[in-house]
C-alpha cells in the first residue's frame, strides 16, 4: 500500500511539473473608474504578480507593490464623473427606472470609450508595446478595449464583475433561459410566474437590442478612430474572449447551466482579514449585545442619503441595544444616537468577519454582498440600481437577507427588519450558507490565476467555444428544424388522411351501392 502511494505522489508531482509555467508577459486593461468594479481585476492582477508574471496594467487603481515585475500606467481620474450618476434621492425603485438602467451603461461606455481610450497610457500603449501572452479585460458596458485582441495578436480572457449580462451570455454562447435564469438588472426571483417569465423574456430582448445598437457602436467608432476600418466588428472579438470568468457563485445566486468557457469565481477579490484600527476594534468588542454595520458601497455617498429617511434610520437605531457602525462621509450626523458611530472609510471584510458583527445594512452590491455571505453575516438589503435588485432577491431566496427598499423605510420598517435579521435563527440561516458558499475544490483567485495560465500556454482556448456562438437565432431555436418537422408531420398527415379516405370511400361505397342495387 506505501508503495502504491508514493508512485501515485510521484506520478501526480510529474504531472504538476508538466504543466508548470515560466513568466507569462500578461497586459491587464482594466478601465473602470469604480472601485468595486475594479476589484476583480485587481485580485487577479496581484495574483498573477505574486507568481512572478511580468505584468503591465492600465487603469486607475495601481496593486501596491514595487516589484520589478509589475508596471502600471494611470487612466486620467474621472471617478467623480461616475459618481455622480448615483444619488440616492433619485432612485425610486419604480418599473421604468429598471428598465432604463441601460442608459446608465450607457453613460459607461461613453465615458470609457470617450475619455479612457483617448488617454496618452493608451496611446502608447498601442504604439509600443505588441508581445504579450495573454490580455485581461473587464467584461461589463463596452468592447473597445477589445480592439487590443486585434492590435497586440494576442488572446483574451475576460472578467465580469457583476454577474452575466444579457449580451454577455449571447456573445459566450451561455443558455439565458429566460423561464428560470433571472434577468440580473431587474429584481427576479425564482420560481417566476407568467408574468415575471413574460417581462424577463421581454426586458432581455430589450437589453440585447439597446446594448447592439446603441452602446456597441460607441466602441466601434471610437476603436476605429484607432485602428482603422480593417479592425474586424468588436461583436466577432468579443465572442474570441474564453473564458469568461465571472464573480458569482451559484451559493447565493441563482443557479444556471454555464458553457465549459464560463467559469464562476464568487469571491475572487475576498482578501486576507487584517487587525481592525484600535477605535474599531474597541468599539465593537465593547458592544454588550453586538454591532450592526451600516455602509452603502463605495458609489453611493453618505451626503446623497435623504434627510428624512435618515432621521428614520436614526430613530430605529436608538431603540436597539446594538451598536451601529455607519460609513457616512460627511464629517457629522445631526441627530445621532450614542450608540452610531460614523467614519468616512472603514475596512469592510474585516469588520464583517469579526465575531461581534450581528448583521449588515446594505444596498445590494455584489462585493458587499459576496463578503456577507463569506462572513456569515445576515443583510437588510436596500436594492437602488443594476443588479443590486437581483442580489437582493438571490441573498433573500437563499435565508441570507430580508429586502427593505429605502423609499419604503419607516422607523418600524427599519426595526422590524433589523429584528428579523438579529434573531439567532436568522443567523445560523446565514451561516450555513456561508458553509455552502466556502465548500469548493479550489479557491476562486487560484481559479482564475490557472485559467489566465492556461490561455498563456495555449495560445487562446477557442477549443473551450461552443458552436452555439454566433449561431443564427433561427438555428439556435431549431426553427429551420422545427418548421421542416412540420411540414414533414403535415404531409404525412394530409397523405394518410386522404388515403384512409380514400380506402374508406372505396370499401362503403361498394356497400352502399350493392344495397342500393
Amino acid at each position: 500500500m506505501l508503495a502504491i502511494r508514493l508512485c501515485l505522489t510521484i506520478v501526480a508531482l510529474a504531472s504538476k511539473s508538466c504543466v508548470a509555467t515560466s513568466p507569462y508577459k500578461i497586459l491587464v486593461l482594466n478601465p473602470f473608474p469604480g472601485r468595486s468594479h475594479s476589484m476583480s481585476v485587481l485580485r487577479i492582477t496581484e495574483g498573477l504578480i505574486q507568481k512572478g508574471h511580468q505584468v503591465t496594467s492600465v487603469g486607475y487603481f495601481p496593486v501596491e507593490t514595487s516589484v520589478p515585475n509589475y508596471v502600471h500606467k494611470n487612466l486620467t481620474k474621472a471617478e467623480n464623473v461616475y459618481v455622480s450618476f448615483f444619488n440616492l434621492s433619485s432612485f425610486t425603485g419604480s418599473r421604468v427606472q429598471r428598465w432604463n438602467v441601460m442608459k446608465i451603461v450607457h453613460q459607461y461606455s461613453s465615458t470609457i470609450c470617450g475619455t479612457d481610450f483617448a488617454s496618452d497610457s493608451v496611446r502608447k500603449l498601442a504604439n509600443e508595446i505588441s508581445n504579450f501572452d495573454v490580455i485581461i479585460i473587464p467584461m461589463f458596458c463596452t468592447d473597445c478595449f477589445l480592439s487590443f485582441m486585434y492590435k497586440l495578436k494576442a488572446p483574451v480572457v475576460g472578467i465580469v464583475s457583476v454577474g452575466i449580462m444579457e449580451w454577455l451570455s449571447e456573445n459566450s454562447g451561455s443558455t439565458n433561459h429566460p423561464a428560470y435564469v433571472p434577468n440580473n438588472l431587474m429584481d427576479y426571483a425564482n420560481p417566476m410566474s407568467f408574468w415575471v417569465r413574460t417581462e424577463n423574456l421581454l426586458v432581455g430582448w430589450f437589453q440585447s437590442f439597446y446594448y447592439k445598437q446603441f452602446i456597441e457602436s460607441i466602441g466601434e467608432e471610437v476603436a476605429r478612430q484607432y485602428f482603422g476600418d480593417e479592425l474586424p466588428s468588436l461583436r466577432s472579438l468579443a465572442r474570441q474572449v474564453n473564458p469568461l470568468l465571472s464573480n458569482s457563485h451559484f451559493t447565493y445566486f441563482f443557479s444556471r447551466p454555464l458553457v465549459p468557457s464560463v467559469m464562476e469565481i464568487g469571491g475572487i477579490h475576498l482578501g486576507k482579514r487584517h487587525k481592525l484600527p484600535n477605535d474599531l476594534e474597541k468599539w465593537i468588542n465593547e458592544s454588550t449585545h453586538g454591532v450592526i454595520y451600516f455602509s452603502l458601497g463605495s458609489m453611493i455617498k453618505g451626503h446623497t442619503f435623504p434627510d428624512e429617511k435618515r432621521q428614520e434610520f436614526l430613530k430605529a437605531f436608538g431603540r436597539l441595544p446594538q451598536r451601529v457602525l455607519w460609513k457616512y462621509e460627511n464629517d457629522t450626523m445631526p441627530g445621532k444616537p450614542d450608540n452610531v458611530m460614523i467614519q468616512k472609510w472603514m475596512p469592510q471584510l474585516d469588520i464583517l468577519c469579526h465575531p461581534n458583527v450581528k448583521a449588515f445594512i446594505s444596498h445590494g452590491g455584489l462585493l458587499g454582498t459576496t463578503e456577507a455571505v463569506h462572513c456569515g453575516v445576515p443583510v437588510m438589503v436596500m436594492p437602488q440600481y443594476g443588479d443590486q435588485f437581483t442580489n437582493a432577491k438571490a441573498l433573500e431566496a437563499n435565508g441570507g437577507g430580508v429586502i427593505l427598499h429605502l423609499y419604503e423605510a419607516t422607523e418600524e420598517k427599519v426595526y422590524d427588519a433589523l429584528k428579523t435579521i438579529l434573531d439567532p435563527k436568522f443567523k445560523k440561516q446565514a451561516e450555513e450558507l456561508s458553509t455552502r458558499f466556502r465548500d469548493r475544490p479550489m479557491p476562486p483567485l487560484e481559479t482564475a490565476i490557472y485559467w489566465v495560465e492556461y490561455v498563456a500556454r495555449h495560445r487562446g482556448a477557442h477549443h473551450m467555444r461552443t458552436a452555439a456562438v454566433g449561431m443564427p437565432l433561427y438555428k439556435y431555436l431549431l426553427l429551420d428544424v422545427i418548421a421542416f418537422l412540420l411540414l414533414v408531420f403535415g404531409l404525412v398527415f394530409a397523405a394518410s388522411f386522404y388515403v384512409t379516405r380514400a380506402i374508406f370511400r372505396k370499401l362503403f361505397g361498394k356497400k352502399d351501392k350493392q344495397k342500393g342495387d
